[in-house]
């Protein structure tokens, strides 16, 4: 079998097709969700493919068919309206402060401009409500087709200053002056796609937007990012020679939106490399404000392998209201391990461990923090 190079930490879609590496067609997402609205929300954890995918929808928008021949969209995407694309990211870097956020802020639209080759905007520069909506009137105006607008972390401001409410609460004000364009820019926008960690209220953050579709639970969205069984035993098979199937799964799999479950790339990708079982993903950015605010709640871990949690819980998450249960879920460290509906139209889900790479190393994390034992280590799920 030909072994591809492994895309690690690559998250543009033309390198990937035409660098000769590995790619799992999610195409079929992209098809699915343009047929069926036009605002859409998406929450998954760091690392997941967000950007990829994001990435993927500007593709596909601007029509570069030659990127897609074999895969899903190449005969089911309509290749002949292609749309400008304005593309934020928060992604990169950390935000500390208003000012900080407004300056990258006017930066990217300044950027996007000159890419779609616009004239200079008419609102002046410090207003970055009046110039986003101008970058999309005159991009829709110039080219003949709505815009479409996608969104990269668009929480990342705030969530870099959980740790200080005050700069949190400046960051998620800045944000929502610049989201809450999207409202009254409706007659020149085409499709409207978010991407993000954590849910914060429409309420708080999106000024009135609500018609955004999250489909950040929905089964038939389980799968949008992230790598399948199938996708591991087809796409990746080249790979799996000498590695123990079993053990790959049990350390790796479990992650789980309400339908199939899946694998976080950067995992697989880097096991694929080194040939080794490590908790790679765990390692890479677990933030130590969520094991202090953990540890300031008594969470005890062994009582998170079952936690039953309501779906408003799970969504609920702002600034000065983070409960355990949304904050473990929304940042990958717990995931759904069922769902019930006791009674018509409330749901119950159960949380748990994904697989054994989050049990061990939260478990090693919070433990110390709680202030148990030296020989706690010897109750931790064997590596």
């Amino acid at each position: 079998m030909h072994r591809k190079s492994l895309p690690i930490g690559i998250q543009n879609l033309k390198e990937i097709r035409t660098g000769g590496f590995y790619y799992v067609d999610k195409t079929r997402f992209a098809c699915r969700l343009v047929s069926e609205g036009k605002y859409f929300f998406l929450s998954r954890p760091r690392r997941f493919g967000k950007s990829l995918f994001l990435d993927t929808l500007k593709e596909l928008f601007e029509c570069k068919r030659a990127l897609f021949a074999g895969l899903y969209a190449d005969t089911h995407w309509d290749w002949s309206t292609p749309s400008p694309v304005i593309r934020i990211s928060f992604g990169s870097g950390v935000v500390r402060g208003r000012e900080e956020l407004d300056r990258r802020i006017r930066q990217q639209l300044i950027d996007i401009r000159r890419e779609l080759s616009l004239p200079e905007p008419e609102a002046p520069a410090e207003d970055i409500a009046g110039t986003f909506t101008h970058l999309i009137r005159d991009a829709a105006t110039q080219y003949g087709q709505r815009a479409v607008v996608l969104i990269d972390e668009y929480d990342k401001p705030i969530l870099d200053n959980l740790s200080a409410p005050e700069a949190a609460i400046e960051a998620r004000e800045g944000l929502k002056n610049l989201y809450s364009v999207l409202k009254d820019a409706d007659p020149w926008l085409r499709f409207v796609f978010l991407t993000g960690v954590s849910k914060f209220s429409k309420v708080s953050l999106f000024s009135g937007l609500n018609n955004l579709r999250d489909i950040t639970l929905l089964s038939e969205y389980s799968d949008i990012c992230g790598y399948t069984d199938s996708d591991v035993d087809t796409v990746f098979a080249p790979e799996l020679p000498e590695l123990d199937r079993d053990e790959v799964r049990r350390w790796y799999n479990g992650y789980n939106w309400g339908g199939e479950p899946v694998y976080n790339p950067f995992d697989l990708l880097l096991l694929f490399q080194n040939r080794a079982f490590k908790p790679y993903w765990f390692e890479t950015a677990t933030p130590s404000f969520l094991v202090k605010l953990l540890a300031e709640r008594g969470c005890f871990t062994p009582e998170l392998a079952v936690l039953p949690t309501e779906e408003d819980l799970l969504g609920r998450f702002d600034v000065h209201d983070i409960s355990s249960e949304a904050l473990l879920f929304q940042t990958g460290y717990l995931t759904i391990a069922k769902v019930e509906q006791p009674v018509t139209g409330f749901w119950v889900y159960t949380l748990g461990y994904p697989n054994l790479e989050v049990e061990a190393s939260l478990n090693r994390a919070l433990l110390p923090a709680l202030g148990v034992a030296g020989d706690a280590r010897l109750r931790l799920p064997l590596l």
